[in-house]
């Protein structure tokens, strides 16, 4: 983004991809004001990677961030326990220690493609949340009823339809508000979905006797499927994915998402943005040029300009080369598969047998490069053409 003045980089971090703020005047006195706030967000290690949707609120993070703010990050690696409901129609698995400690891994390294790490507090709400006593959670209890959390959205529906409800979900927003308690937040950032949980958190404080904490939720982003992007439904792009798989993935998003992508998910000036989405909206709109510039900006933020480029020359020398109909078949895949599973299930190859046969002959062949090995496995969105006319675009999603 090109540099603004405090004023306007203010009036920014309050209004781009912000849904709602509460108390909005008052933080806005605060931001001008000079001082340094504690802004908060809680990141439950339900997957090892972190997604465009997650990554919204990060580059939010590095708003507040680079005007002088001290960044806290949790990690819930307690709350993970639990699991969030917010947004799930079911109850959400219990993970465990094991794989909790083996998801958030690898966070700080991602983190630290937006953030600085030397300037970003990181916790783990496991440090407060375990010497919490039975009187404790009690107590928090006490300043909810059962009637407030029957009425969410979710679970309001799963008691409308039977199914069950986990005394365990209950305590979700209560731990997730102790966070606010527990590292003193001024401002808690979120999703649309997470509101109730962050009022939860305004409502701890005062009980404790501190200020309560400033809202702002965030507009969230869809998913390869439409659904919000969500690591337990796998409809996700992740800020690590390689290059040649994030400019491969953003080239299969709907048509219709595009303008939402390039609203919450690039690095653009509104000014250019706005004109992206105006020629979308025209008669004879041009999508594929418009996946094409936002897969670019997407590889090119999260990795490098060199590795956007070689990004693209690959996609069009795998997709588009090569005598590649338009109307070629497509597959999703949602994780690596041997190319010969994927052949025989798509319907090009038969069999095993035959598969070899064909690897045997060179008949298969991958962005015009032969496959020579009968166990190739398929880990990104890929083009795979068998003899001289058969044609399959395989879609990691």
């Amino acid at each position: 983004m090109k540099s603004q003045n405090a004023e306007g980089k203010i009036k920014n971090l309050l209004e781009r991809n912000v849904n709602g703020i509460i108390n909005k005047e008052r933080l806005s006195k605060e931001l001008k004001s000079g001082r340094k706030l504690r802004i908060k967000l809680g990141i439950d290690p339900t997957g090892p990677e972190i997604h465009l949707g997650r990554a919204i609120a990060l580059w939010k993070l590095k708003e507040f961030q680079d005007l002088g703010h001290q960044i806290v990050l949790i990690i819930g690696d307690f709350t993970g326990l639990i699991g969030d409901a917010s947004d799930k129609k079911t109850g959400r698995p219990m993970l465990s220690e094991q794989e909790i400690k083996k998801n958030m891994a690898g966070y700080p390294k991602q983190v630290g493609k937006i953030l600085d790490l030397k300037k970003t507090e990181f916790r783990r709400n496991s440090e407060w949340l375990v010497k919490l006593k039975i009187k404790d959670i009690i107590h928090l209890a006490s300043l909810f009823t059962v009637h407030q959390m029957i009425d969410r959205r979710n679970f309001k529906e799963r008691f409308k339809n039977s199914q069950a409800i986990g005394l365990h979900e209950f305590l979700y927003p209560l731990l997730q508000g102790y966070d606010s308690v527990a590292v003193g937040a001024d401002v808690e950032i979120g999703g649309t979905d997470q509101l109730f949980n962050l009022k939860a958190g305004r409502k701890i404080q005062e009980f404790y006797k501190q200020k309560p904490q400033d809202i702002m939720t965030l507009e969230m982003v869809a998913g390869l499927d439409g659904q919000k992007m969500s690591t337990t439904s796998g409809n996700i792009i992740n800020i690590a994915d390689e290059p040649n798989d994030m400019y491969g993935k953003i080239m299969s998003v709907r048509d219709e998402l595009i303008p939402e992508y390039f609203l919450r998910c690039v690095n653009l000036s509104q000014t250019e943005i706005n004109e992206t989405i105006k020629r979308l909206k025209s008669g004879t709109p041009d999508y594929y040029k418009a996946k094409n510039n936002l897969a670019f900006e997407l590889v090119k933020l999260y990795h490098s300009e060199n590795a956007a480029v070689k990004a693209r020359e690959y996609f069009v020398k795998t997709f588009q080369k090569k005598e590649m109909p338009k109307d070629a078949p497509e597959i999703k895949i949602k994780k690596s598969e041997e190319l010969a599973g994927i052949l025989i299930r798509a319907g090009l190859v038969p069999s095993k047998g035959e598969f070899r046969r064909l690897i045997k002959n060179g008949a298969v062949e991958i962005g015009g490069e032969k496959i020579k090995d009968i166990h190739y496995g398929v880990s990104m969105s890929v083009a795979v053409k068998v003899g001289k006319k058969k044609f399959l675009k395989i879609i990691l999603a």
